[in-house]
Parts: structure tokens; C-alpha cells; sequence
């Protein structure tokens, strides 16, 4: 009985320590350090959420600039995915986050990107399918990455410029604003948030969201 009531007592302690004190205490710690990224990096357009900084969205619209391939709605899925099957099971089986692994001999992957440079070029008279950079074409290991190389904005700046009317280069400026550098100056590429990007070309046409 002694040692079960010791075995009790340690198991009662670790539980508060670990279960209550330690997430309310890393909770208060990044809620007065860090609000912003502890609740998402959440983007604001007319003191409405649009999305979180840390996530691609889908932009069909030619006003805005197009990220890499997403799988930014992973979590979604239909009412069919609901429907129980012939054993009367209801197993979801719709879209996951993370990259389709797809190898490059595999006719899936090549019908996608063959379409993907079809509608890039039609979107994008003036660039040639060479110079159509290699993240517009691929996703990321997630999946789900929100930025794209400065070399890819650059490319689509011409026929925004167009669609908008917002001059060549004060996209440009757009751009440079919202590009990040190598994480502590040696991780990762330089990269183009897209969504802090198209939200200031949204507040210069003064588009509702």
C-alpha cells in the first residue's frame, strides 16, 4: 500500500507539472512574448482575418500574385466523404496536407504540370515556359507554403501590372517590402510571402474581402 500511494503521489505531481502547470505557463509566456505567432500569424484586412501568414490560399483571381501548388484544403472534405461504404464503415479518404510524392515518371504528375504551364503561360503571354521558375510548379514538402522565390514574383509582375494598373515597379516595391532573407542569415532561400502581397494589392484597389 506504501508504494502504491507513492506511485499515486509522483503520478499526481508529474500530472499537475506536466498536464497544468507547464502548457498554462508556455501559454501565458508566448501570449505576452509572441501574440501574433502563438495565435496562428493571423492576417488582417479591414480588421477582418483573411488568413494565417504561415499558410497558402489559393489566388484565381489575375489581380493577385499565384503561389506554389497547395494543399490548402487539406482539411476539407464533402458530405459523399460521410457516406458509410459496403461494410457500413465511414472511412474519410479526401485530401491530406503534405506533398503527393508523385515520381516524375508518373503520368498524374506530368498531365499536372504540363496544364499548370499551359494555364501559366495563358495567364503570362510574355514569359517563356523556360523561364517559368520551378517552385511555381511544385509544392513544398507541407504542402501548404505561403511564399514563393523572388525570382517567381518577378515573373508574374508584368501581367499584374497589366490586370491592376498598378505600375511595374511599385509592385516591385510590393514585393521587396514582403520578402524574407535566409532564416539568421544561412537557413532557407530568400522568399515572397504572397498573401502579405496580394492583401497591399487589395488595399490599393480598395477590394472587399
Amino acid at each position: 500500500m506504501k508504494l502504491l500511494l507513492k506511485a499515486l503521489k509522483v503520478s499526481f505531481v508529474m500530472l499537475l507539472i506536466c498536464g497544468i502547470i507547464y502548457p498554462l505557463g508556455m501559454t501565458a509566456i508566448s501570449q505576452v512574448l509572441f501574440p501574433k505567432q502563438a495565435n496562428g500569424s493571423i492576417a488582417l484586412y479591414n480588421e477582418k482575418p483573411v488568413g494565417s501568414e504561415l499558410l497558402g490560399q489559393a489566388f484565381t483571381d489575375v489581380r493577385f500574385f499565384h503561389g506554389r501548388v497547395s494543399a490548402y484544403n487539406y482539411n476539407t472534405y464533402s458530405q459523399a466523404d460521410t457516406k458509410p461504404d459496403a461494410n457500413g464503415k465511414v472511412a474519410y479518404t479526401g485530401v491530406g496536407s503534405g506533398s503527393a510524392n508523385l515520381a516524375p515518371s508518373n503520368p498524374a504528375l506530368v498531365e499536372r504540370v504540363k496544364n499548370d504551364i499551359d494555364a501559366f503561360l495563358k495567364a503570362n503571354p510574355g514569359v517563356k515556359k523556360e523561364d517559368i521558375p520551378t517552385d511555381l510548379l511544385t509544392s513544398s514538402g507541407s504542402g501548404l507554403d505561403p511564399n514563393i522565390s523572388p525570382k517567381a514574383a518577378q515573373v508574374e509582375i508584368p501581367a499584374i501590372s497589366t490586370a491592376t494598373g498598378i505600375s511595374e515597379e511599385d509592385l516591385e516595391k510590393i514585393v521587396k517590402n514582403n520578402t524574407e532573407g535566409r532564416t539568421f542569415g544561412i537557413f532557407g532561400e530568400p522568399r515572397v510571402n504572397i498573401l502579405k502581397v496580394n492583401l497591399e494589392i487589395a488595399k490599393i484597389l480598395k477590394i472587399s474581402i
